[in-house]
């Protein structure tokens, strides 16, 4: 099925300094729950797949706006573990939409981003895991930004499957159990090597995590939006990152008087 996806997008504009925090109050890592395409799309009288197609457009134009802005990880949630439970058409739109986003990464691969797939590859098509792999290889050595885009992840099913990495470790004696700790664990999940999310953005009006990124969020800030996905745009981003830079972020710690 073909679908009216990133041609002719024109993600290009200027970034207005004056809009944005100093660059030492950005986060290092912002993540995304992009909720609310299938809503946007019914409250215009227009079939799901139409929101999804608009909020895949929503999705390039604020990747790389994240970029030019100086944020040095980006994760966008595409697909959860339990997104097969929606009808096989919308899946079947998803993956879609999913595939045309691989067909047309060059624009990443032209701003020196480097390109991550973190979640469960083997439910996915061959086609699609092939291309995923590649992108990856592809990118590696891209240093301006890590876009992390994670498809059938789950937070719980991505500690389960490092905790059988690091008892398989232990049972080889290649690790005892007590020198495992909280950074063992990190090192074993798909984000090793990088940095927490800082600032976790989710639109829609929903205030939940959904199984995203549920360890890495652990000190996370959050910022919940009744904006519809599709409408979340540079601006919108903007507020919340001037909403972030005020807060005061402690990781336990006492609040300096």
């Amino acid at each position: 099925m073909a679908l009216p996806f990133f041609k002719k997008s024109d993600s290009s504009g200027a970034v207005d300094a004056a809009l944005l925090p100093p660059l030492d109050r950005m986060p290092k890592h912002v993540g995304f729950i992009m909720d609310g395409n299938g809503r946007w799309a019914t409250r215009r009288g227009m079939p799901r797949k139409y929101g999804h197609v608009e909020g895949a457009k929503r999705f390039k134009d604020l990747s790389f706006y994240c970029a030019d802005i100086g944020i040095r990880n980006v994760s966008f949630y595409v697909f959860s573990t339990e997104n097969w439970k929606r009808s096989q058409e919308e899946v079947d739109v998803l993956m879609d939409l999913f595939w045309e986003y691989l067909c047309d990464a060059d624009n990443y691969k032209d701003r020196n981003i480097r390109l991550m797939f973190i979640g469960d590859k083997s439910r996915l098509s061959d086609k699609l895991r092939n291309k995923m792999l590649e992108l990856e290889r592809d990118s590696k050595d891209f240093t301006k930004m890590n876009l992390i885009l994670a498809i059938n992840y789950g937070g719980r099913d991505e500690i389960c499957r490092a905790t059988q990495q690091i008892a398989r470790e232990a049972q080889a004696g290649r690790l005892s159990p007590d020198d495992i700790t909280e950074q063992t664990v990190s090192d074993h999940l798909y984000t090793a090597g990088l940095d927490d999310v800082d600032f976790l953005i989710r639109s829609s009006g929903e205030l939940r995590l959904s199984n995203y990124l549920i360890w890495q969020c652990a000190y996370a800030e959050y910022y919940f939006t009744d904006v519809l996905w599709p409408d979340f745009d540079r601006e919108k981003l903007n507020l919340a990152l001037q909403e972030y830079a005020k807060r005061g972020r402690r990781f336990g710690g006492m609040k300096n008087v």
